[in-house]
């Protein structure tokens, strides 16, 4: 017991660190133009990665990444406000829940993930915040909890995740389905350790969010985009998801 505590206290300092970088971060961002339609990742260090790995995917947009390594989605939902909501953007994409599953912060049911990814995306809606609601990645095993075979459990949450987005009207963003194997895992190919994305699996997870993000605005997806600026919310209430087709039930 006593070994772990090093290593727990150095999770907790680097969370608190990372969060007082934001506040700094949050301060200087200032309000978003009349024309921006800004756009905050919230997630953990999948999300805190991206940037690094590829910063061009964010360079000259209005994209915002607030990932904090570790986190799990109680630690991001007791952050929503002033890491999304006080930011003023007109989407968030969140990435959360596999570290829950390690048990980061202590065991975590699938309903209280869901409990968690629903309250946040209740307060963005709230707030005016157009929700894009990411699935889990896949993993097979976690190198820092192993054991813990979560391959079936993040299937399950992120089936919960799909049919909460489309009865909520969110954006349901299905990294999962592009990135797994056949045994629940990531494919090799587009990951460093099992849970982690390398550069490649940064590119497959880029050209869907930025999908979703069109969807979420109501701007043309990045393969129909043309030199005219479109920037309207769909007004016919049908369910979203990454694919441009509307739902067969949608009238």
């Amino acid at each position: 017991m006593l070994r772990l505590l090093p290593a727990f206290c150095l999770l907790v300092a680097f969370a608190a660190s990372a969060q007082e970088d934001f506040s700094a971060a949050n301060a200087a961002l200032g309000a978003p133009a009349n024309d921006e339609s800004r756009v905050v990742f919230l997630g953990d260090s999948i999300t805190a990665g991206w940037s690094d790995a590829m910063p061009a995917f964010f360079e000259g947009k209005p994209y915002v990444e607030r990932g904090i390594g570790g986190q799990t989605t109680p630690q991001m939902l007791a952050r929503f406000r002033s890491d999304v909501v006080e930011l003023e953007p007109a989407a968030v994409v969140i990435l959360a829940g596999t570290n829950d599953i390690a048990g980061n912060s202590g065991p975590a049911t699938n309903k209280m993930i869901e409990d968690n990814l629903a309250s946040m995306a209740e307060i963005a809606t709230a707030n005016d915040i157009r929700v894009i609601l990411a699935s889990i990645l896949p993993a097979s095993d976690y190198p820092w909890s192993p054991g813990l075979e979560p391959a079936g459990r993040i299937a399950a949450i992120n089936s919960w995740i799909r049919a909460y987005a489309a009865e909520n009207d969110h954006i349901y963003l299905d990294y999962y389905s592009a990135l797994v194997n056949d045994q629940g895992g990531m494919q090799a190919a587009y990951t460093t350790d099992g849970v982690h994305v390398n550069a490649a699996g940064y590119a497959v997870m880029a050209g869907l969010a930025e999908a979703s993000i069109a969807e979420a605005l109501g701007e043309p997806r990045p393969e129909e985009s043309s030199s005219i600026g479109i920037n309207f919310r769909p007004l016919d209430g049908c369910p979203r998801t990454t694919s441009s087709k509307r739902p067969v039930d949608c009238d």
